[in-house]
């Protein structure tokens, strides 16, 4: 049984390892300059004669295309497991009526579907890790650079959170099989089915994985996102949140309040502010640098009254998630793989 769920799967393993390779190759031809490139940056700046506080690591603008293909890959790999592993394991057998030899030889039913789930289900998750395993080694640099792996963007391409995805991708393309007993649909449904858990789980779940830590900031260092006048209205045109960054961690939320919590509006920018409003009754602009020194001037006065409070998951909590989302997935699948043998055999 295991020799012969290997020759049916002969070839889209021969073409995932392969690719798989050819990506190895790639990495592991250009990973060691995108090292060096952060490796000699990060020397300069501890020159103390080199000021290096508000540059931009090099590294970051260094071999985009891959920085954006990269991600892209690991994030759409559970998927195509799940559509070309999973969906055709058992639909394809059903589709083409081959399932009534098979099912009638001395192999059990649930022997026949354990084999086959085990055998490509490690397959799945063998190539997920391994994928993941090769690109985060070659982002090291980037993410040293960035320090957001924690962001929803970028989480998703890291650590162990992938295995799970793969696990999952793959069950609901054989639980999808197994109920439509048809391939093409199965394979949508599992596109499908993949995207709405991704979504579900970043967007409710993961943040309420573990309580968030609030964190004032005065508004001084933090500033404002945008604060221009409005010579028409004397008002303030656009007013945005503070965008904070806390290193390797995940920043769910930003607001300016005051002392009593308070959301700070634009009528108190206004009155916090009079100058702006002098402004629209002169009708005319400042120049560019005296703009600059008003609103200096305008964060000044504001930080008296308001600060910045940051919502955020800090990064030591990064790897605690990891485990929490692979384990979330890898529970889903063992239900999928278990509705899709209840239903085999009640059938």
């Amino acid at each position: 049984m295991i020799r012969l769920t290997l020759r049916q799967f002969r070839t889209e393993s021969v073409i995932t390892f392969g690719l798989l390779a050819v990506l190895g190759v790639v990495l592991a031809v250009t990973g060691p300059h995108l090292a060096n490139v952060n490796n000699a940056f990060q020397n300069a700046c501890s020159n103390p004669a080199v000021l290096c506080t508000k540059a931009t690591n090099p590294v970051v603008s260094t071999d985009l295309s891959l920085q954006g293909a990269l991600p892209f890959v690991v994030t759409i790999a559970p998927a195509l497991i799940g559509i070309f592993f999973g969906a055709p394991l058992v639909a394809r057998e059903l589709e083409a009526g081959t399932f009534r030899l098979a099912w009638t030889q001395s192999v059990t039913r649930r022997r026949w579907l354990a084999v086959k789930l085990g055998l490509i289900g490690v397959a799945s998750m063998a190539v997920a890790g391994l994928l993941t395993w090769m690109v985060d080694w070659w982002a090291s640099p980037l993410d040293a650079a960035n320090k957001n792996r924690f962001d929803p963007g970028a989480f998703g391409w890291h650590g162990v959170a992938p295995i799970g995805y793969a696990a999952f991708a793959f069950a609901l393309g054989v639980t999808a099989g197994v109920l439509l007993r048809r391939t093409v649909p199965a394979m949508a449904v599992t596109l499908v089915g993949f995207v709405a858990a991704r979504l579900a789980v970043q967007h409710w779940i993961r943040p309420n994985l573990a309580a968030p830590l609030h964190e004032s900031v005065s508004l001084s260092s933090s500033g404002l996102g945008v604060l221009s006048a409005s010579v028409a209205t004397g008002t303030v045109a656009s007013l945005a949140p503070p965008q904070v960054n806390v290193s390797n961690g995940w920043v769910l939320s930003t607001a300016v309040v005051d002392r009593s919590s308070h959301a700070m509006t634009t009528q108190a920018v206004v009155h916090a502010c009079p100058t702006y409003g002098q402004i629209a009754n002169t009708n005319v602009l400042p120049s560019p640098a005296e703009m600059h020194s008003i609103h200096d001037a305008c964060i000044t006065k504001l930080s008296e009254i308001f600060h910045t409070v940051v919502t955020y998951q800090p990064a030591s909590r990064f790897w605690p998630f990891q485990w929490a989302e692979m384990g979330i997935f890898l529970a889903a699948a063992l239900a999928l793989c278990g509705i899709a043998h209840w239903w085999l055999r009640r059938q």
